[in-house]
C-alpha cells in the first residue's frame, strides 16, 4: 500500500523558515525570513490535510489552487507545483512573501481552526516560485499568435503589471506607462526590501519586457501624453494608477518641518538603500532616521514599513502611536511583532493631537490617550478621549502613515467624463474593470480604494480576461 504523504499535521508541528536574530536584521535592509530547504518544504506542505472543502482557497482572492500545489511539493513535484501555482498567479514569490497570509489563505486553514497550527502556505509558495526561477522553470511569455490589437495600461504596479502579463500571453501588444524610472509601483519603491528584495520585483519586470511588453518610464499623463492620446494609440486602455495621495493631519503645528508623508518617507529610502540612488532629500535628512525619535502616527501596514525603516536607518529611538488597541489595528500581527523584536515600542490608544516645536522644527507629538467605547457601523469599537490625559512626546522626526486616497484623475488628466466615486475611485464593474467610457478600464486601488496587492493582481487579471474576449467578439463580428 503507497505511504500516505499528507496528512501529517498530527504528527508534524507548525513550522518556519529561520528568522534572522533581531540584532542582526536591523543593520540591513535584506529579507528576515530564510529560505525553506526542499526537505523542510516537503514536510511542512505534507502537513495540508486536503480537506474537502479548502477555506484556504476560498479566502485566497486569485483561489490559488493551494491544496494541489501543497500535494506536489510534498511528493516532490516541483516543477508541477510552479505550473499549478503560476496558473492562477502571475507573481506567487511575491504574494508568498507579501501577503498577509494571517488573514486569508493560512488564517482560514482547516487545521488551524481545529487547533494543530496553520500550514505555512506562504512559506511554501515562495519556496516553489525561488526554485522555479533557480531551476530556470520560469520563461517569458511566448504567444502562439500575435494579435493587431493594442492596450495601453496607466500604471506599472501589480494591478497593471497582472493584465499586461495576461494580455501579452494571449498576443496582445501592451504598452505600460508609469511616472516613475522603473515598474513595480509600491511593489519598488513602497514595500521596504526587508519585506520584499526589489531584485524579486526587477527580474518579473525583465521577464515582462523580453516577452514583449513595452515600457515607457518617466511619463506623466496630462503632462508628457494626454489621456487622450493614449486612447487615440490603443484599442482599450487600462486605468491601474494606486492611490497615492496621502490622508493628512490638519491640527495645530502640522506645518512644523520635520513632519513627513510615508510614500516620501520609504521612496526615498528604497531608492538610497536597495538601488543606490541619490535622493538630496536623503542626504540632507529630511527622509532619514538616523540618530532621531521618530514617531510614526499610524496602525496599519505603512507604518509598520516605515517603523522598521526607520530602525535601520539608524533611529535613536521609535515609537508608533495608534488610536486603537492591538487587537484592532489594521495591520498584520505578524509584522507587529517583527517590529517589537527590532525595538520599535508601541503606544496604543493614543491619538495625535497637535505637534510642538523649537524654531519651526518639530519637537514633539501632543498626544491625548483614548478608550474604546461603543462599537460604530462597521462593528469596530470607536476610540474615545480620555480627558486629563494628554502628554507630549518628544520627536525629531514624525512619519503620517495615515492611508491613501486617490489622486483627483478627472482633473489632472482633463478628463471631467471619466466617471468617479464620492471617495474619488473609479467607478468601473465588479467583473470586468469596465467603465462607461468606451474601451477604458480600471483596476485595483483606484477602483477599491487602498487594498492589497494580491487584489490588484486578481483585478488586472480580470480585466485582461474581459478584454481579450471584447477583442474576440469583435473579431467573430467582423468575419460574419
Amino acid at each position: 500500500m503507497a505511504k500516505q504523504p499528507m496528512l501529517k499535521f498530527v504528527k508534524i508541528d507548525r513550522d518556519m523558515p529561520v528568522k534572522r536574530d533581531a540584532d542582526t536584521r536591523r543593520e540591513d535592509f535584506d529579507e528576515i525570513y530564510a529560505e525553506f530547504a526542499a526537505a523542510k518544504a516537503e514536510e511542512q506542505a505534507s502537513r495540508c490535510s486536503q480537506c474537502g472543502v479548502p477555506y484556504c482557497q476560498s479566502h485566497c482572492p486569485l483561489h490559488n489552487n493551494i491544496p494541489d500545489w501543497l500535494r506536489l511539493t510534498a511528493t516532490g513535484r516541483l516543477e508541477e507545483a510552479y505550473a499549478t501555482s503560476q496558473a492562477t498567479n502571475t507573481f506567487p514569490e511575491i504574494c508568498g512573501r507579501i501577503c498577509p497570509q494571517d488573514r486569508l489563505c493560512e488564517g482560514n486553514c482547516v487545521i488551524e481552526q481545529s487547533g494543530h497550527g496553520t500550514v505555512t502556505i506562504g512559506a511554501v509558495e515562495k519556496y516553489i516560485t525561488d526554485t522555479a526561477w533557480d531551476k530556470g522553470w520560469v520563461k517569458p511569455n511566448a504567444p502562439l499568435a500575435e494579435r493587431e490589437e493594442s492596450v495601453g495600461i496607466i500604471g506599472a504596479g501589480p494591478g497593471g503589471l497582472a493584465a499586461a502579463d495576461m494580455l501579452r500571453k494571449a498576443g496582445v501588444q501592451v504598452t505600460v506607462y508609469d511616472r516613475y524610472d522603473r515598474a513595480g509601483g509600491l511593489l519598488t519603491y513602497g514595500i521596504p526590501g526587508f519585506k520584499l528584495e526589489k531584485e524579486i520585483v526587477m527580474r518579473r519586470n525583465e521577464l515582462l519586457a523580453e516577452g514583449g511588453v513595452t515600457f515607457v518610464m518617466n511619463c506623466n499623463i496630462g503632462e508628457d501624453i494626454s489621456f487622450e492620446e493614449i486612447r487615440a494609440k490603443h484599442d482599450a486602455v487600462i486605468i491601474a494608477t494606486g492611490v497615492y495621495k496621502s490622508r493628512d493631519l490638519n491640527m495645530p503645528g502640522s506645518g512644523a518641518t520635520g513632519i513627513v508623508k510615508a510614500i516620501d518617507f520609504l521612496t526615498a529610502s528604497n531608492r538610497v538603500a536597495n538601488f543606490g540612488d541619490t535622493v538630496p532629500e536623503y542626504e540632507d535628512g529630511t527622509f532619514n532616521a538616523k540618530g532621531k525619535k521618530v514617531v510614526v502616527i499610524g496602525g496599519g501596514d505603512t507604518a509598520m514599513d516605515c517603523v522598521r525603516t526607520s530602525v535601520r536607518q539608524g533611529a535613536e529611538s521609535v515609537k508608533c502611536l495608534y488610536r486603537r488597541d492591538r487587537a484592532n489595528m489594521p495591520g498584520s500581527q505578524r509584522e507587529t511583532q517583527n517590529a517589537e523584536e527590532e525595538g520599535v515600542i508601541f503606544e496604543w490608544l493614543s491619538a495625535p493631537k497637535g505637534f510642538t516645536d523649537e524654531g519651526g522644527k518639530v519637537s514633539g507629538v501632543m498626544v491625548q490617550k483614548m478608550r474604546l467605547g461603543q462599537p460604530d457601523a462597521s462593528g469596530r469599537q470607536a476610540p474615545e478621549v480620555i480627558e486629563g490625559a494628554d502628554y507630549v512626546e518628544e520627536a525629531d522626526l514624525v512619519i503620517k502613515a495615515l492611508g491613501f486616497e486617490p489622486e483627483e484623475l478627472p482633473t489632472l488628466w482633463d478628463q471631467p467624463n471619466l466617471p468617479v466615486t464620492r471617495w474619488g475611485t473609479i467607478k468601473a464593474e465588479f467583473r470586468t474593470g469596465a467603465t462607461n467610457l468606451d474601451g477604458v478600464y480600471a483596476v485595483g486601488d483606484i477602483v477599491r480604494g487602498a487594498s492589497l496587492v494580491v487584489w490588484a493582481i486578481k483585478d488586472g487579471r480580470v480585466c485582461a480576461e474581459a478584454i481579450i474576449e471584447r477583442f474576440n467578439t469583435k473579431a467573430a463580428v467582423a468575419a460574419e
